[in-house]
């Protein structure tokens, strides 16, 4: 028998990558709750799932379904606005579901603490979508990283992440341009590449932060085994030449010790990996994604560092001049 599914959160631009997963792994999408009512890409996958606009009457659905059905709703997939993560967490673990949820998972480390107690006393899981963890060529780095510190348990790599996504006017009047809905561009664009960063170099020891605006922010972390330079824009302006000369609208570049690592195809199915670790016991779960919440949430709130000490180079070429 297929496997029942629900989402909260279908308008967005990620929500269709867990439908696909979810018709890819043989799930059947059972209801959608969004308050935005033209999701037509449900169509694509489960034109048969019931819809709602209104959260209340999608709670109800939920409840009375498993209740009167044998074989219940076992996942709900929370694609929701980053502020909504927690409550949402909250109602599907009341309701004795396992939650599937996009990162990040909450915006604030204490949540993490507080989402612990209602996954025990619910006795349902809550998993939390990592994909680069599972992408090939992270992988890879990792297993040559974890070989070279076999031997030299000491080694410190220097690592430079630079990533400029553009967005238009619309994302500031959007709630991913409030920093209190969304956590800021660290959360919204970075936290990816902080978690893959931390799963393979390690803990984090020292955090700063040389600059933050509403669309850019750079700053320094020492790993236990890595020195990261790091910059995030979502400013257009900001693209190298190459870039904008091939009307690219996205850079991204990651270094280790001055070698550029590539992993910009390979992306597509890596939620569909994602859901068949979680259905075979194996996906990623709160612990795994404390790290990086932590440290994300320190940046949002680090004062600036005014040093030029380990700042980035786009930062002085760029923003600086």
């Amino acid at each position: 028998m297929k496997i029942k599914f629900a989402i909260i959160g279908a308008s967005g631009y990620i929500a269709p990558r867990h439908m696909k997963a979810i018709s890819e792994i043989g799930g059947e999408l059972i209801a959608v709750c969004d308050p935005y009512d033209a999701i037509g890409v449900i169509d694509s996958y489960f034109p048969q799932a019931d819809f709602f606009t209104d959260f209340d009457k999608f709670a109800k659905f939920i409840s009375d379904y498993n209740k009167t059905n044998a074989q219940q709703i076992e996942y709900v997939s929370i694609c929701s606005p980053n502020y909504l993560h927690f409550s949402h967490i909250k109602f599907v673990l009341s309701n004795n579901i396992n939650v599937i949820c996009e990162k990040p998972l909450v915006l604030n480390p204490d949540e993490i603490e507080q989402i612990k107690i209602f996954e025990k006393n619910s006795n349902k899981k809550v998993y939390t979508i990592l994909q680069l963890r599972l992408h090939p060529s992270v992988i890879e780095l990792k297993n040559s990283v974890n070989n070279i510190l076999k031997e030299k348990p000491d080694a410190i790599y220097d690592v430079d992440l630079r990533y400029i996504t553009s967005r238009g006017k619309w994302y500031f009047t959007s709630w991913k341009g409030d920093i209190e809905k969304s956590g800021g561009i660290t959360f919204n664009i970075g936290i990816h590449f902080f978690d893959m960063l931390n799963w393979i170099f390690g803990d984090i020891k020292e955090n700063i932060v040389h600059f933050k605006s509403k669309d850019t922010a750079c700053g320094f972390m020492r790993l236990k085994n890595a020195r990261v330079k790091w910059f995030l824009s979502i400013n257009g302006e900001y693209l190298p030449k190459e870039a904008k000369d091939n009307n690219k609208t996205t850079y991204r570049s990651i270094t280790i010790d001055d070698k550029q690592i590539e992993f910009s195809d390979g992306f597509t199915d890596l939620h569909t990996t994602s859901y068949d670790k979680i259905l075979s016991g194996d996906g990623f779960k709160i612990k795994e994604a404390y790290n990086c919440i932590n440290n994300v949430f320190f940046i949002k709130n680090a004062k600036i560092d005014k040093s030029d000490k380990n700042i980035h180079s786009f930062y002085k070429n760029i923003i600086s001049k």
